[in-house]
């Protein structure tokens, strides 16, 4: 363990059977978690390999795309120290798929009682989306502690978080929406933030290039931001 308590991803168990476990926290595996779209399936691998080698370990892998699911299952497959998971996760269908692919981890923008349902079921580590106080204290009632916070900027941003540790002090939040290098540092700070999700760390050109090198630097960046 850190010294802040928080789980190192060397410690996180790697399946060998493909079920996921749960017995680690998303929050705690790097101060970053990039949110990201895989266009083309072959870009997935070498995508991953340069954030984990920038110290990016935990990956996630947005359901936007056709490719989404084959990027999960490439991604799991083949770039050892990754920890992937699925993100705009919005059905208990697509739970389903996320996981059967290799998802270790399931991101949702909001909440409804069914995709709770499925999220809970599939055994992974989950962090559903609020992004207001009765939000964040209904999945509390349901024994959630760990939130995406989302859209991060446009609902309240680091005043908006500030604001809920008082009254809310057992939740904790990976605020995602609107978060670049120049802010994140700011969320990090806020102690109900366990990390943020963001995608500066894989600019369009970057990817279109396929300059692995280029995200590689910009990921070690990220991950020395805490």
């Amino acid at each position: 363990m850190r010294g802040n308590g928080r789980m190192s991803v060397m410690n996180v168990p790697l399946p060998s059977s493909g079920v996921p476990d749960a017995s680690f926290s998303v929050l705690g595996l790097a101060p970053v978690v990039p949110v990201v779209v895989v266009e083309d399936v072959a870009d997935a691998v070498p995508l991953a390999r340069a954030l984990v080698a920038g110290g990016l370990p935990a990956i996630e892998v947005t359901l936007r795309t056709p490719a989404a699911r084959d990027a999960i299952r490439a991604i799991a497959a083949e770039v050892p120290g990754a920890v992937v998971g699925a993100g705009t996760v919005l059905t208990p269908e697509q739970v389903t798929d996320a996981v059967t692919a290799g998802a270790r981890f399931l991101v949702s923008p909001g909440c409804t009682d069914a995709l709770l349902a499925a999220m809970r079921a599939s055994g992974a580590p989950f962090l559903p989306g609020v992004s207001t106080a009765s939000e964040v204290m209904a999945l509390m009632e349901r024994g959630v502690r760990e939130m995406k916070f989302f859209p991060a900027r446009a609902a309240g941003g680091t005043a908006y978080l500030k604001s809920l540790a008082g009254p809310l002090p057992q939740a904790r939040f990976c605020p995602t929406g609107g978060i670049g290098p120049d802010t994140a540092p700011e969320y990090l700070a806020l102690p109900n933030v366990g990390c943020v999700g963001g995608s500066w760390m894989l600019p369009e050109d970057a990817v279109a290039a396929r300059d692995w090198e280029r995200v590689e630097r910009l990921a070690r960046e990220a991950a020395a931001l805490r």
